[in-house]
Formats: C-alpha cells, sequence, structure tokens
C-alpha cells in the first residue's frame, strides 16, 4: 500500500475509533452511566485529535507545495472525519441532556 494510503487510513480508522466511543457514550448515558459516558467522550475526542492532526499535517505539506492527487479515498475520509466530529458533537449534547434529566 502506498503511504498516501495508509496516511488517508489512518484518518478514517482513528475517526471511525472516535465516531465509535461518542456511540457508546450516548448508549451509557442512556442507561445512567456517566462517569463512563464522560470516559467514551473523552477518548472519541483523543481519536479525534488524532485524525485531526494527520489531516492538518497534509494540508500544511499542500500549503507547502506538496500537491497529492485527490482519490475517492480522500474524499472518503475528510467525509468521514466530519462526520464523526459531528456525532461526536451531538453525543456530548445528548450526554449532558441525559444527565440532567437524569433518564
Amino acid at each position: 500500500m502506498e503511504n498516501a494510503e495508509k496516511v488517508i487510513f489512518q484518518i478514517i480508522i482513528h475517526g471511525g475509533n472516535g465516531r465509535s466511543c461518542a456511540m457508546e457514550a450516548i448508549a451509557a448515558a442512556k442507561q445512567g452511566r456517566f462517569s463512563e459516558a464522560r470516559e467514551k467522550l473523552q477518548q472519541a475526542g483523543e481519536e479525534l485529535n488524532q485524525a485531526h492532526h494527520i489531516q492538518t499535517s497534509l494540508i500544511q505539506e499542500e500549503v507547502k507545495g506538496v500537491k497529492r492527487e485527490i482519490s475517492l479515498l480522500m474524499v472518503h475520509a475528510q467525509d468521514h472525519l466530519m462526520n464523526a466530529i459531528t456525532v461526536k458533537d451531538l453525543a456530548t449534547e445528548l450526554v449532558d441532556l441525559y444527565e440532567y434529566l437524569k433518564i
């Protein structure tokens, strides 16, 4: 596998892990396990930060003149990351809401 593809897959992997942790946070909060939910949100944030750092390094390389081919895989990785960030943001709100309502 080409190095560029490995980098792209890292964005997908960390984005997917972040999304999964966010969904697990919602499930924990729904069952009243708020400490676990907060821990899962923390893990989600860490995974998404890793993906974001990889994305930022690719952007910085491009600014420096290193051009990459825009592949469907790269578009998928970007879409995957953006959706994962949205899910994490909404999960945070849902955990807060469940905790407020003590459901």
